[in-house]
């Protein structure tokens, strides 16, 4: 099997840019990246076994604009 049949489809989604930016902020405060963050969120919420939701920064690590 190739290199890119290992790899799943990619999906887009709309997400403002600053809610995108401070995404990837928080996703790196806790040591992982957006697309990992996103993955463990949607086997949580479909309940498969073993999955858990994906742990939150502390808000000040976040980042957050708002």
């Amino acid at each position: 099997m190739s290199e890119k049949q290992q790899h799943t489809p990619p999906r887009q989604i709309r997400i403002p840019n600053e809610d995108w930016s401070d995404f990837d902020d928080a996703a790196k405060a806790m040591g992982s990246d957006r697309a990992a963050v996103v993955r463990e969120f949607i086997r949580w919420y479909l309940r498969r076994p073993g999955a858990k939701p994906p742990q939150r920064p502390p808000r000040d690590d976040a980042q957050l604009s708002a």
